[in-house]
């Protein structure tokens, strides 16, 4: 049983730590945004060059349409790729705007 005194309860950071400032937030945010690509695609829209790397396989291939409620609608296909190189990339195409990103896994 944990008793309670009845004052308000304040989260404070650990001792040692300081509190991420918002910009070193934003940064981190932005870690992971998606970085514009050149890609070369075959007719079924399959990546064959990437960023002027010959894609050697496709590992796997998905989509996502979500917010189609909304007025921003995403609907992009993903394709996990090896590339000749042995690099492995993420690429997707933003089917709303016909452009090709990549992304960190």
């Amino acid at each position: 049983m944990v008793a309670h005194s009845g004052e308000p309860l304040v989260a404070r950071p650990a001792r040692g730590l300081r509190s991420a400032s918002p910009r070193a937030a934003t940064i981190a945010g932005r870690l992971n945004a998606p970085r514009p690509a050149l890609v070369e695609a075959a007719i079924d829209g399959t990546p064959r060059v990437v960023n002027r790397r010959s894609v050697d396989f496709v590992r796997e291939e998905w989509r996502v349409v979500d917010r189609w409620w909304t007025d921003e609608p995403i609907s992009r296909r993903y394709f996990d790729l090896v590339l000749e190189t042995g690099e492995h990339e993420i690429a997707f195409r933003d089917e709303e705007a016909g452009t090709w990103y990549l992304q960190r896994a």
